[in-house]
């Protein structure tokens, strides 16, 4: 097979589908199953796909709860709460205050890990498929190799068929030959005092007696 480098300069620029996620790309495996390089390869890709599914949770979570701070400082701010009849106001801002910096600390890790996953899915998918394509140009050889060796054989066969009929084609006659002229020189009750018999239905009395027999079977039913 050719370098992996140069399929992965002919792939530039490619959309090559995601693997684990295509019933076709698992049904490849359906008879051999796969092989412990592509599963481990698999298993990282999915471990892959759940972390981007969990940050766009995570994301989606995290801007709700700034929001919600958000609204809070306001009211606050306002002087709208009973927190600011108590003299806890400022308490509570710089409690919503802190947290907004923790959210957004976290939301800004969330934001680059998720610019940072889909390079890390794509690579990995391409590697999945290198495997994959390695993997069945393998198979496709043994199968192509192991395919010519068995047609080799049947033309063999057919080749010593057409030999052995024509042989037993020559035996039929040869002994044709020999029961005539030996029936012609000693007579058949000679043959018999031998056991010489010579026993022949040629193709078309097969066949009459093979229709004679299913006509029967319809007369009878």
């Amino acid at each position: 097979m050719q370098d992996e480098e140069q399929f992965k300069r002919a792939l530039a620029g490619k959309k090559v589908p995601i693997l684990v996620l295509d019933q076709k790309w698992h049904r490849l495996f359906a008879v051999h199953g796969k092989p412990d390089e592509i599963k481990q390869t698999e298993a990282d890709l999915n471990a892959l796909l759940a972390r981007q599914g969990k940050l766009n949770e995570d994301l989606k979570q995290y801007k709700k709860l700034k929001t919600k701070l958000m609204g809070s400082i306001v009211a606050n701010m306002d002087g709208t709460t009973i927190e600011e009849q108590n003299g806890e106001r400022e308490k509570k801002l710089d409690a919503d205050k802190q947290l907004i910096d923790e959210t957004n600390q976290k939301l800004e890790e969330v934001e680059d890990e998720l610019l940072e996953i889909p390079n890390r899915i794509k690579e990995t998918n391409l590697n999945l498929m290198l495997q994959s394509m390695d993997y069945f140009y393998d198979k496709l050889r043994i199968n192509k190799a192991e395919s010519d060796e068995i047609a080799e054989w049947i033309n063999q066969v057919r080749v010593d068929l057409k030999k052995n009929i024509i042989k037993k084609q020559n035996r039929d006659i040869n002994n044709r030959e020999i029961y005539a002229y030996l029936h012609d020189i000693f007579g058949p009750s000679m043959l018999d005092l031998f056991d010489i018999r010579y026993e022949e239905k040629n193709e078309e009395t097969e066949n009459d007696e093979q229709e004679k027999k299913e006509q029967e079977k319809k007369e009878e039913s």
